[in-house]
């Protein structure tokens, strides 16, 4: 419905739109708005969208199309500067509306947001017939919507009635063979119940005589239950006085009788190879033998500084096995991830014990090879290689703590040597009296061979 004021002339500028815009119409004329927003001034716009100066127009009609469409019906200034900047961006559409005839091949909801705009006379018209062209159109869409979803539901009724009849054919079959199956069961239990309670009158009869027996039996199991608590009484007394004299057996004699004997070993075979290296003749000393000379085959003081050896040279770690009862530890993980630290733990093991082997039958040194703990992720099996001792530090004891406890139950003055380039382990086990040799000489003798 179109209203004009009495006494004005009926132009576009005096109609109202007598109903809400339509949504389409309204998100053009929003458009419309948005794009010419960007070339206006900040002082050209209403004082409520100057804050959307700086929007993008894309930002502008999402976050300002409210504001942007009250401006345009409330402020005719505003309204022209938009008309004016449609004018210059479509000036085709804009005089079609001019001239009357707007160009029929263009959108009704482009044409309509223009006249919205320019407000040219009928324009209440054109928006109107849009928006019922929107709703036509609308209609007619959700039509053929509604004609395929109505086809799909026909097909998947048809579908499922085929579904249901084939599915009601398979349950009537089952529910025959399940009624014959119970039919069956019903027997079956019928038999069942039968031996059942024949069951149970044998079982009153066997309860009864177990009763008896259990009444005959409980004086007897009483009678043995005292006979044997005294056993076990008597057991545990000899035990405990069994422990206490191997106890006392020991620590009284066997570590200090081994101790000791090792010790004494150690002396004489000491003795023994002092006197071979000394070159000492089997009787008493003469007279002539006291004179200071060179004699022949002999060596002179230049030849013993000659034997000086560096501490990386192998030959000091055979110098140190051929000691008499000498004692090599070594420790394994050590070494073996100074030499060939790229390789498993495993293999590494298996190489560095092999290696161990071939020195302690070359040598006839007494060996243990000490492995952490801690680096193992279950217990190994392993069987050690001949003439080496292999032990793994047990759990919160590491394998540093092990060596330096097996240097402190050697007795002082039995050669002992250890295989570390760990610092604190070399400092260690010296204050205790055992010699410490780096991880790298050992490696080097075993690539001698």
């Amino acid at each position: 419905m179109v209203e004009t004021t009495g006494g004005e002339p009926d132009d576009g500028a005096a109609e109202v739109l007598d109903r809400p815009l339509p949504d389409g119409v309204r998100r053009r004329v929003v458009q419309i708005v948005s794009d010419g927003f960007g070339g206006l001034t900040v002082a050209e716009l209403p004082a409520q969208l100057r804050q959307y100066a700086r929007f993008a127009p894309n930002r502008r009609a999402k976050f300002a199309g409210n504001a942007m469409a009250a401006a345009l019906e409330t402020d005719p200034l505003f309204r022209q500067r938009i008309a004016e900047k449609l004018r210059e961006a479509q000036p085709e559409l804009v005089g079609a509306l001019d001239s009357g005839a707007p160009p029929p091949a263009a959108d009704p909801l482009d044409v309509a947001a223009a006249a919205y705009v320019l407000r040219p006379t009928g324009w209440v018209k054109l928006v109107t017939a849009a928006g019922e062209e929107a709703l036509r159109a609308d209609a007619e869409r959700a039509d053929e919507e509604s004609r395929a979803e109505l086809e799909r539901l026909r097909e998947e009724l048809a579908q499922a009635r085929g579904q249901t009849k084939a599915e009601t054919e398979r349950l009537r079959t089952e529910l025959e063979s399940a009624k014959r199956e119970a039919e069956s069961l019903h027997r079956k239990l019928r038999g069942a119940l039968s031996d059942v309670k024949r069951g149970e009158a044998a079982l009153r009869k066997l309860q009864g005589e177990m009763d008896t027996a259990r009444a005959d039996g409980q004086g007897q199991v009483s009678a043995a239950e005292s006979e044997t608590r005294r056993l076990k009484a008597r057991l545990s007394e000899a035990e405990a006085a069994l422990e206490a004299t191997r106890k006392a057996a020991r620590e009284g004699r066997s570590v200090e009788d081994m101790r000791v004997r090792l010790l004494l070993d150690t002396v004489l075979e000491a003795a023994q190879g002092l006197r071979r290296e000394l070159a000492l003749p089997p009787v008493s000393v003469r007279p002539a033998e006291t004179v200071d000379a060179v004699e022949p085959g002999r060596m002179t003081p230049k030849d013993i500084a000659a034997r000086a050896l560096s501490e990386n040279d192998p030959a000091i770690l055979d110098q140190l096995l051929a000691l008499p009862q000498a004692h090599l530890v070594v420790d394994g993980y050590n070494v073996t991830k100074t030499g060939y630290p790229q390789m498993p733990l495993e293999k590494q093991r298996l190489r560095l014990l092999g290696q161990l082997s071939q020195l302690a039958a070359q040598t006839g040194a007494e060996v243990t090879c000490v492995f952490d703990g801690a680096e193992l992720a279950a217990p190994v099996l392993l069987a050690p290689p001949r003439g080496v001792r292999v032990l793994f530090s047990k759990a919160g004891v590491t394998a540093d703590e092990l060596i330096r406890q097996l240097v402190r139950a050697e007795p002082p003055g039995r050669p002992v040597i250890v295989v570390s380039t760990d610092r604190e382990v070399a400092d260690g086990i010296a204050k205790a009296g055992a010699r410490p040799v780096a991880s790298v000489v050992l490696l080097k003798r075993f690539s001698r061979g």
